[in-house]
């Protein structure tokens, strides 16, 4: 399957995130980067070498592509934040938009992944701030009674 398939079949289905690897191409509809850590913790392989096709890339969802190993991404959306760590694992990478900030939808607040990757120089120190977060956020649920 080529880029330009890949990328109809993202907005075909309206999922979030398309993934063609092991003969087989794979759609995704969790916000954020759900996706990509279900990935990682359960089919790591899935991610290996794949091309993918994302609505929006920033920089907590590059350094989850880079630590899986894809080797291609398009983005509609991505953030300046992505390049370097994109351009430093070698992933391949074109988008429909560059944007200085992922803006979340609510408003015109920047990303809170962006925010909290912030500080992060490689992929495993973006995985890490952001399972940490994961992890709080689960932590924190209010009890119902």
């Amino acid at each position: 399957m080529d880029k330009q398939t890949l990328v109809q079949l993202l907005h075909a289905t309206r999922c979030s995130l398309v993934v063609e690897n092991l003969g087989e191409t794979r759609t995704y509809d969790k916000k954020g980067v759900r996706d990509l850590v279900w990935l990682l913790d359960n089919e790591p392989e899935r991610l290996q070498g794949a091309r993918v096709a994302d609505k929006v890339v920033g920089k907590a969802a590059a350094g989850l592509m880079a630590r899986g190993g894809v080797r291609e991404v398009y983005a509609e959306v991505m953030s300046r934040l992505a390049l370097p760590v994109l351009e430093q694992a070698g992933i391949n990478h074109c988008c429909g938009t560059l944007v200085d900030n992922i803006i979340i939808e609510a408003g015109d607040d920047r990303c809170p992944l962006e925010q909290i990757v912030m500080p992060a120089t490689t992929p495993e120190e973006i995985e890490a701030l952001l399972r940490q977060h994961f992890i709080q956020m689960t932590s924190h649920k209010p009890c119902s009674l």
